[in-house]
């Protein structure tokens, strides 16, 4: 209940281990085939770095699916819900357990669709409207609480 009355953010944690902010590239409605958007952006990096929780949350799923290939969904403050797609591998985290900023849910790879790019992670972000850009909650300094 906590989380679903807390503001939506307006700034996330990196969600992949030692990138940096000015590192990150706007991908958010690249086009994609057959006639999709890219709904989130893709952060690259060596296969095998941690993928980590960019906000305190609960999980909702760890799968696979066709685009994602093996997946984490974390439901965050305000009712958004993050999505950790193309991972090598998740981390042991299971449906309903509560993680924090920095919460290992696995590790950067290609799986899904991506199976021909290099290594990276895909990270998106919906709200009850739809996908919303990632980006510009990355690029901008995390504010201290």
């Amino acid at each position: 209940m906590r989380l679903a009355s807390m503001p939506a953010p307006t700034s996330l944690a990196m969600p992949v281990a030692d990138i940096k902010r000015g590192a990150i590239r706007d991908t958010w409605h690249a086009p994609r085939a057959p006639g999709r958007r890219h709904e989130g952006i893709d952060i690259f990096a060596k296969r095998g770095t941690p993928v980590l929780a960019s906000t305190e949350g609960i999980v909702l799923s760890r799968g696979d699916n066709s685009l994602g290939g093996n997946v984490v969904w974390v439901l965050g403050p305000s009712g958004q819900r993050h999505y950790y797609a193309h991972l090598d591998q998740p981390a042991v985290v299971v449906r309903g357990e509560r993680v924090q900023v920095g919460t290992l849910l696995g590790y950067v790879g290609n799986t899904g669709n991506a199976k021909t790019t290099p290594p990276h992670l895909h990270y998106g972000v919906y709200t009850s409207g739809g996908a919303i850009n990632p980006y510009p909650l990355l690029a901008k300094k995390q504010s201290a609480n």
